[in-house]
């Protein structure tokens, strides 16, 4: 069975070095547009503070890993696997993402 890819957004919607929430299937994601335009896709829940919130947060690199800190309490992301660093019981989701004809997409 072939993946099933969803338009987000137009990847011009995005700015490097930020996030944006959007809602895919019922979810709130959180997608971000790193400094080398590479599209990343993370659960927009923050587990740690109990709010929709990460794609509020600041990317950084954190021990070697892009990830993004919580604008609550600063847990770091990583938004390749949604893991949290600190405390990995409390990692998230992390979605699949392209960039197709401008257009962001999440399977």
């Amino acid at each position: 069975m072939s993946q099933v890819w969803n338009d987000i957004c137009d990847l011009s919607d995005l700015v490097k070095n930020t996030g944006v929430c959007a809602l895919h299937n019922g979810e709130q994601v959180a997608v971000f547009l790193d400094d080398e335009s590479n599209v990343y896709a993370i659960s927009n829940y923050d587990p740690c503070g109990n709010a929709y919130v990460l794609s509020r947060g600041l990317i950084a690199d954190f021990k070697g890993k892009l990830t993004v800190a919580s604008p609550l309490y600063k847990q770091h992301f990583d938004l390749t696997t949604g893991e949290c660093i600190e405390e990995p019981e409390n990692s998230v989701k992390a979605y699949p993402v392209r960039v197709e004809a401008g257009k962001v997409q999440l399977g």
